[in-house]
């Protein structure tokens, strides 16, 4: 019934296409999600309408829309974002309440007003799949602890990524079985020295070339960086993110291509291409990314932390991690 509905939608965004007018030849699109050029070529391709994609890191991407915006300068028509990000443009109203036709395909929860859920900015350990023995792979998170691992380690930063900051406080609310083990990790991957870089971008550098061993980063790198010798760990425990949301502005230029757009973006084949050229984990389904065995991980979709939630984590890992 969910692949018909997919069908259905794809139909409808070319009827949308086929009715619009040139003055929606342009799409501008915001977005912290990586390597999507696939999907822009895409629906260029299919619809005539050129989308020009801009590229805010995530501890960046609050600041930039809402000054654009209060500036009456927001350039963007749809944008995508992690969900607590969406959520605060939301109240700020900067975004529309358009609901795509073809999002009836997704599971219900991932449906929202004006805010529509894709996929799951997972997070896993990323491994030298040269360097690292088969038996020393971690099994699970609490493997980050051993010293073996001291000065081998490369994340982003826990006091600034807000989504690394989501992932560690989404392991004490779902992994750990108590506050006291949870913060033994925390202290035990601080102790290792970890390398800190601004987002998960970075992060397979230092680890494709040999200079650290583990990432703290997203399985999505062992497709966009191949053929570099990366793997993920099959741990034990459950795979986490922060989902990944997309919506249409409330002011934009080109309110119909926004629309179909987001449809496109929805639609089966849009996810196909996330999933299998750029390895996204989405919410499509039946659909996963060409990852041996990331079918078989339970990946968990983490509570969405408020902005005050942010700050006041953010800084008690920068004591945490300051301290070893």
């Amino acid at each position: 019934m969910r692949k018909v509905k997919l069908i259905i939608g794809t139909i409808f965004i070319l009827l949308v296409v086929l009715g619009m007018t040139a003055a929606a030849s342009k799409v501008s699109f915001y977005a912290n999600i990586t390597a999507i050029e696939p999907i822009m070529e895409s629906f260029e391709a299919k619809t005539g309408i050129k989308g020009e994609y801009t590229r805010i890191s995530t501890d960046k991407f609050l600041a930039t829309v809402l000054t654009e915006f209060e500036a009456g300068k927001l350039l963007a028509d749809v944008i995508q974002a992690p969900l607590p990000v969406l959520e605060i443009l939301k109240e700020r109203g900067v975004l529309s309440t358009y609901t795509s036709p073809v999002a009836e395909a997704y599971p219900e929860w991932t449906r929202k007003e004006g805010i529509q859920l894709f996929g799951i900015e997972y997070v896993a350990l990323i491994y030298n799949k040269e360097l690292v023995k088969q038996e020393d792979v971690p099994k699970r998170y609490e493997d980050l602890t051993d010293p073996k691992w001291k000065d081998k380690i490369v994340m982003a930063n826990p006091a600034l990524h807000p989504t690394t900051i989501s992932w560690l406080v989404g392991l004490k609310e779902n992994i750990f079985e108590s506050e006291e083990e949870w913060l033994n990790f925390v202290k035990g991957l601080a102790a290792n020295k970890p390398m800190f870089v601004a987002s998960f971008g970075p992060t397979p550098a230092p680890v494709e070339s040999g200079e650290k061993l583990i990432a703290i980063s997203m399985p999505k790198y062992i497709i966009t960086k191949a053929p570099a010798p990366l793997d993920w760990a099959r741990i034990e425990q459950p795979l986490m993110g922060t989902p990944r949301a997309i919506a249409v502005t409330s002011s934009a230029p080109n309110p119909d291509g926004a629309k179909a757009f987001m449809d496109y973006w929805l639609s089966e084949e849009a996810m196909s291409i996330l999933a299998k050229e750029v390895g996204e984990y989405v919410l499509a389904p039946g659909i996963f990314p060409p990852i041996d065995s990331i079918d078989k991980a339970e990946v968990l979709a983490i509570r969405e932390l408020s902005d005050e939630e942010i700050q006041q984590w953010g800084t008690e890992f920068k004591k945490i991690f300051a301290v070893y």
